[in-house]
């Protein structure tokens, strides 16, 4: 049965199914969500906000906590979308603000420019670049370094 979520602030509203997760509603209305782990909990490339409805979704895993823990702009209501099944009604998802760099060519091409929005790394959620912020080649250097660290943590996780 499809439940209805409702995704602020760009007031929409996403159809997911009950027992799916939460990503699986954003991508379908065509969000641009990273899936660093792909959905395995691992990184905070989907995490949200629930405003309301907690009640309405499975309840955190261990692995989710253990990633939400890293999470520097983690709050009590946050969640991972990849882990957080639809479960009730009721749920009203907040996206944060900023953006995860989805690969380095995508920051390579903003070098020089300022940041229209947060670009937030892809790993820990921690802003790299404040809005309105010139965007450096620094911030290409940290990407590739968090880049690096994901692929050791995976590598990790998998081989346990």
């Amino acid at each position: 049965m499809a439940k209805i979520v409702k995704l602020e602030p760009i007031a929409q509203e996403a159809e997911v199914q009950t027992n799916d997760n939460l990503l699986s509603g954003l991508l379908r209305n065509e969000l641009n969500v990273l899936q660093e782990c792909e959905g395995r909990g691992l990184c905070s490339t989907c995490h949200i906000y629930i405003k309301n409805g907690m009640e309405s979704l499975s309840p955190l895993n261990r692995r989710e906590q253990r990633t939400l823990e890293v999470i520097t702009t983690a709050k009590p209501n946050s969640r991972l979308a990849c882990q957080a099944r639809v479960i009730g009604e009721g749920i009203v998802v907040e996206l944060p603000a900023g953006m995860y760099v989805n690969a380095i060519e995508d920051i390579e091409a903003l070098i020089g420019r300022r940041a229209e929005q947060d670009i937030l790394h892809p790993i820990n959620g921690k802003v790299l670049v404040e809005a309105n912020k010139l965007i450096t080649r620094s911030v290409l250097n940290q990407l590739q370094d968090a880049r690096l660290q994901a692929g050791e943590y995976l590598a990790r996780t998998t081989e346990a």
